[in-house]
């Protein structure tokens, strides 16, 4: 048996109705219509309203919104997306953005609609190739960086040395995942060299996981740019992998064949997936009570995917040779997921 995938969706959602009527009023001059139906939509995790807007003839839009006076962060985070889908180039593969409103509070944006869904989790291996073409292509498109300011660094990777100052959130590791926690110098380590690991000239979406891809009947599209900053092309493809890991299937045979990884040295993947780790365990670790449990469940899950993935990578003994992912078995028993061949699949995540 498997264990059902974590929810894609985040549990802050404000209906339509929820929204003042101001707020409503100044997306639907945006939408260039009265919203007669508005529909929540799955995926993602922010705060506010994520709504489908459907006019009474029959047109359609995608409005986000949120109090930034109550969520600064989101807020923060919208109006960075603003700026980021602005300066995108013609034909990436994302929504368009038909306009933002803002009231000195609250912060919206309006997008055209797109028909599509999310990928199935587990991962099918149909969808998951379509995405991975995609993402090369999303890639090529942005290599060069379009010009955009963009805040130095990598805030959404690393962790580590935040998780070994702070006992509590230790104790919680330990817990988690014993196998990392006694690990900790080697993602110390890797940790120290993510600055030249994350060096490069594309723009990279930053968030790129399941819950921001949606499928439609001719193409990948992907969706919620608010964390993009440049970086290595493979960036991407390791944060995307890291769901694969969680589906329970060996990343490895992906990122051997994947154009954007081909002349990568091993070490800066095992940065990355390690940074990745560290993020998300010293995220859901150092979580209050009032967070969201299904970002915390989400993050959790898929910090421990990445560790399973890097020990997988580095085997027992450093990188002499990589620890056995599985045996060969059916990712789940509905049928609907991945089976991949010996030694590329194996259960769920688990600590490394």
């Amino acid at each position: 048996m498997c264990e059902s995938p974590p929810e894609q969706t985040g549990s802050r959602r404000l209906p339509w109705g929820g929204l003042p009527q101001s707020v409503r009023s100044g997306i639907e001059d945006v939408f260039g219509r009265k919203a007669a139906v508005a529909t929540s939509l799955p995926g993602g995790f922010s705060e506010g309203l994520a709504a489908r807007l459907e006019s009474a003839d029959g047109r359609k839009a995608f409005a986000k919104a949120v109090d930034a006076t109550a969520a600064p962060a989101v807020g923060a985070f919208h109006r960075r997306e603003i700026a980021t889908v602005r300066a995108l180039p013609p034909g990436t593969p994302s929504p368009r953005l038909l306009g933002s409103f803002e009231d000195g509070g609250w912060v919206a944006l309006v997008f055209e609609h797109v028909d599509g869904t999310l990928p199935a989790q587990p991962w099918r291996e149909a969808e998951l190739e379509r995405v991975l073409d995609a993402l090369t292509g999303l890639a090529e498109r942005l290599t060069p960086a379009p010009a955009l300011e963009v805040a130095p660094g990598a805030p959404r990777l690393g962790g580590w040395a935040r998780l070994a100052g702070d006992h509590r959130a230790m104790t919680r590791l330990a817990e988690l995942a014993p196998g990392a926690a006694l690990d900790l110098d080697l993602h110390l380590r890797l940790e120290a060299d993510l600055d030249e690991a994350t060096a490069g000239e594309t723009l990279t979406h930053g968030d790129l996981y399941p819950f921001n891809v949606l499928l439609t009947g001719e193409r990948a599209v992907f969706v919620d740019w608010p964390h993009a900053r440049v970086g290595p092309a493979h960036a991407d493809l390791v944060t995307l992998l890291s769901s694969v890991a969680l589906s329970g299937i060996d990343p490895e045979p992906f990122v051997a064949r994947a154009p954007l990884t081909s002349g990568v040295e091993p070490e800066a993947v095992d940065v990355l997936i390690s940074a990745q780790a560290g993020f998300l365990l010293a995220s859901s670790c150092t979580a209050g009570p009032a967070a969201d449990p299904h970002l915390v469940r989400m993050m959790t899950r898929l910090g421990l995917a990445c560790l399973r993935w890097l020990s997988a990578r580095r085997g027992t003994n450093g990188r002499p040779g990589r620890a056995s992912w599985g045996r060969g078995l059916p990712v789940c028993a509905s049928g609907s997921c991945v089976v991949t061949g010996a030694g590329r699949s194996g259960g769920g995540p688990g600590a490394a």
